[in-house]
């Protein structure tokens, strides 16, 4: 026997029940509506009724943003682990891991890295409730191995992961090696790289087998144009030859010179030095604020916005041009021996690169375009007089989340025909060295 549906059997509310497709939307709508007003009702209850609307319409933001927070984290943590012990036992073997491409390096290049990257900063300023602050900072710091000891704040004055990430120090945490004739540390991190470079067009090297050239990661600037270092091996050079490059190296900068006559007879002064670098990576459990490595004059600020690739140990053996491709901020610069540039390189995770000296500044933005190869955006400190003055161990900037520092500097070496009777400047660290803010990268002597 075939049974029936009863026709008289109220299945949706009664002045609802047509078949044709305007009271289906009715329908639909009605539903939509009192699902709301019962989640609304659910959430003033469980608040006592006098809870504010907007604590109801975060009533399943907050937790929502936090676990699926915590669940991203876990699985980064879960890969770096991963990565970091086959590092480590490499280096053990004395294996140095070679540059060599890989499936997964072309598939980021197809990602919405920026946008995946504004999404998650988005979850990481999403407030935590006070109650639970301490008990996420807790485990952040047991699997990421922050100190939280040297936190400048208790842990429930933190309102996000954002806040609790580029969080300051306690005072005195980080002493500033007060050796005059020395190069500190400007963050937290892993010595990746360094060494001496043989002029403004020298390589430095992201990985064995893989380099980058000086000038693609800082871009154009008269200031590295002017170094008229002589080659190592060009022992033959005449005082002709030396003095024509000064005068080159006069025109090129001719701009900074009007406006900055002490910058002018900085430059004269110490015409030939020797060109170095040292590179930085910062994890995520490290201090993200940027110091800065010695007395300077910040002339320059230019804004690469570039991709937003990973910088950790196999992003850098897989990904050609890492750190030129990336976006960045990059500082440009004289002290006392020459040149200095900072290069703050950027990551995927946020993204986000904070510069207290140019709060207006903003990183990771939206683009029209998707071509990432645009020229940087460039702003001149100079017209202001010598540009922006930091004292060793100023702050400078912030990374809202893992990434990389370059430095490139001048510093005195044996070979310059200026400084016979001084020492050349040697680097204090080794590859692998875990680093501080303020701890020295390298010294000289008068």
């Amino acid at each position: 026997m075939n049974s029936r549906f009863p026709r008289d059997v109220a299945v949706f509310p009664p002045y609802l029940h047509f078949a044709n497709v305007h009271n289906r939307r009715r329908l639909f709508s009605w539903y939509v509506k009192h699902f709301r007003t019962t989640s609304q009702a659910r959430a003033s209850l469980s608040g006592g009724g006098s809870s504010s609307s907007n604590s109801q319409g975060n009533a399943f933001l907050v937790p929502g943003a936090t676990v699926a927070t915590l669940l991203m984290l876990g699985v980064l943590h879960a890969r770096r682990l991963y990565d970091d012990k086959k590092v480590e036992e490499a280096r053990e073997k004395g294996i140095e891991f070679e540059f060599q491409p890989d499936v997964k390096a072309t598939f980021l290049r197809i990602l919405p890295l920026r946008s995946i990257s504004r999404a998650w900063g988005f979850l990481m300023s999403v407030d935590i409730p006070v109650w639970l602050r301490p008990h996420v900072y807790r485990a952040w710091a047991r699997a990421f191995h922050s100190n939280l000891e040297e936190a400048a704040l208790p842990l429930e004055e933190y309102a996000s992961l954002r806040d609790f990430f580029v969080r300051t120090l306690k005072e005195g945490c980080r002493p500033i090696n007060p050796n005059p004739y020395s190069l500190v540390s400007p963050v937290d991190g892993t010595i990746l790289r360094f060494g001496k470079l043989n002029g403004a067009g020298a390589m430095i090297d992201q990985v064995k087998g893989f380099s980058y050239s000086v000038s693609s990661l800082l871009g154009a600037s008269p200031l590295l144009s002017m170094l008229a270092e002589k080659n190592t091996e060009d022992d033959g050079s005449t005082i002709e030859q030396e003095s024509t490059q000064r005068e080159q190296s006069k025109k090129s900068w001719w701009h900074v010179s009007l406006a900055s006559p002490k910058v002018r007879e900085t430059i004269s002064e110490c015409p030939m030095k020797g060109l170095y670098y040292c590179v930085i990576y910062l994890k995520p459990g490290d201090y993200h604020r940027i110091h800065s490595p010695v007395d300077w004059n910040v002339l320059v600020r230019r804004h690469f916005s570039g991709r937003l690739f990973p910088v950790n140990e196999r992003a850098t053996r897989t990904i050609r041009n890492l750190y030129v491709e990336n976006e960045r901020v990059v500082l440009e610069g004289l002290w006392q021996q020459g040149f200095m540039a900072i290069a703050a390189v950027g990551a995927t995770n946020i993204g986000s690169i904070e510069l207290f000296i140019e709060p207006e500044l903003r990183t990771n933005r939206p683009r029209k375009k998707l071509i990432p190869s645009v020229p940087p955006e460039e702003h001149l400190y100079a017209p202001k007089g010598v540009g922006v003055m930091l004292k060793k161990g100023d702050e400078v900037a912030a990374f809202n989340m893992g990434s990389t520092v370059v430095l490139v500097f001048q510093a005195p070496t044996s070979n310059s025909p200026k400084n016979n009777d001084a020492s050349e400047f040697e680097f204090s660290i080794r590859r692998g060295d875990k680093i501080r803010v303020g701890e020295a990268l390298g010294v000289w002597h008068a």
